[in-house]
Order: C-alpha cells, then sequence, then structure tokens
C-alpha cells in the first residue's frame, strides 16, 4: 500500500520537533549548570526581548557596549569620574582607592571598574566560547546578578598597583579576592585590623554566586 504525502512528511516532523526540543533542554541545562541566576538573564530563557534585570538589552558583540556600560579607555585612573565605570564605584571603595594611591605616590591605573549588567552577562557569554565549558568560564568571570563589578565594589588593576597593594593594601582595606586573579580588588571591612581573608581559589567558590 503507499503511503500518503501526510503520513511520508510525519515522522520527518516528528524528528525535527525531537531535535528541537533536545537541544533547548539541552541549552537551558547548560545554563543552569553554570549558575541558577543566569537562567534570568539569558534571552530566550525568560523576561520579555532578552533584556537584563534593569530592563537593557543584552550585548550581542563587544561593539553593543560603550562607557555607559562600563567600558574605560586604558590609563585610565580614578580621576576620570566622568566615566560611569569610575564615577559608579561604591564611594567607600574610591576613597580607599585613592588614599592607597596617594602613599603609593603614583596613580593607579584601572583596567576596569563598574560594570553593566550587560556587559557582565557578555563577559560571561565570551569567557564560555572562549575557555570551551561554563564549568571553566565560571572560574573566571561572576555571573551579573553576583559580580561585584556590576554592584561597584571592584576594581581590577594594573599590574604595579596590584602588586603594591598584594603588600600594603590591608591597610586600607583593600584585599585581594580570587587567587587566581592578582588584579581583581575589593573593600573588606576589619582587614586593616586583622588582615586580609585568604583569596578564594576562583570565582566558582565564591558564595556570592
Amino acid at each position: 500500500m503507499t503511503s500518503s504525502p501526510t503520513s511520508r512528511r510525519l515522522p520527518t516532523g516528528l524528528a525535527l520537533l525531537l531535535v528541537g526540543l533536545l537541544v533547548a533542554v539541552a541549552t537551558i541545562a547548560t545554563v543552569a549548570f553554570l549558575r541558577p541566576g543566569l537562567v534570568g538573564l539569558v534571552p530566550g530563557l525568560s523576561g520579555a526581548g532578552g533584556t537584563t534585570s534593569d530592563g537593557q538589552p543584552f550585548a550581542v558583540s563587544a561593539d553593543d557596549l560603550t562607557e555607559a556600560d562600563g567600558l574605560i579607555p586604558g590609563g585610565t585612573t580614578l580621576d576620570d569620574t566622568n566615566l560611569p565605570g569610575i564615577a559608579r564605584l561604591d564611594a567607600s571603595l574610591a576613597d580607599a582607592l585613592r588614599e592607597a594611591s596617594s602613599d603609593y605616590g603614583m596613580e593607579f591605573v584601572i583596567t576596569t571598574g563598574w560594570r553593566s549588567e550587560r556587559y557582565q552577562a557578555w563577559l560571561l557569554q565570551d569567557a564560555i566560547d572562549t575557555y570551551g565549558s561554563a564549568e571553566e568560564a565560571s572560574r573566571w568571570v561572576a555571573t551579573p546578578s553576583g559580580s561585584a563589578h556590576v554592584s561597584g565594589d571592584a576594581v581590577d588593576l594594573q599590574f604595579d598597583a596590584a602588586d603594591w597593594l598584594s603588600r600594603h593594601g590591608a591597610a586600607y582595606g583593600l584585599c585581594r579576592t580570587y587567587a587566581n586573579e592578582s588584579w581583581h580588588y575589593e573593600l573588606r571591612d576589619g582587614a586593616a585590623q586583622n588582615g586580609c581573608p585568604e583569596p578564594l581559589a576562583d570565582a566558582s567558590s565564591d558564595p556570592r554566586q
């Protein structure tokens, strides 16, 4: 008996539907494995139109990011308060950095400070692409919901400033956060009296994630 055109196409349609469902499940599983909080920050998984929690559209490429997202040019210092990446740092962190920089005798060069959620989300996706897995990426880049850069509570510094702070930063409450990131510093309560806590192994072991 000859099959009708409809019956011949049905298995193909079902197969395509099955493949589509498997891809969708795999995508959601990968994101959920990385960080539960990231599920709400990935376009198509939740939220209208693929936006961050503050209503900004996700960055598809680096070209979508601007100084308004926290991008800063080379040679940026704490005096460059016209840049949101500096202006939106926590005031206490900025004051501690200025005091330390004054005692150091040179301006601290900031490579990154405050970042928008969409900037952080783009960095995370870029890290997944670079390292080949969500697990490895999570060691180097925090989620937008857990990043101290997004809250304005962290800076990344050029080597000379970071090296000086590794020896003197505790006196100003400035501490290295991660063992695998010598450039990343945050303000820690009590560090001036008790010293800095031991750095966490990497961002994946940070309880804020």
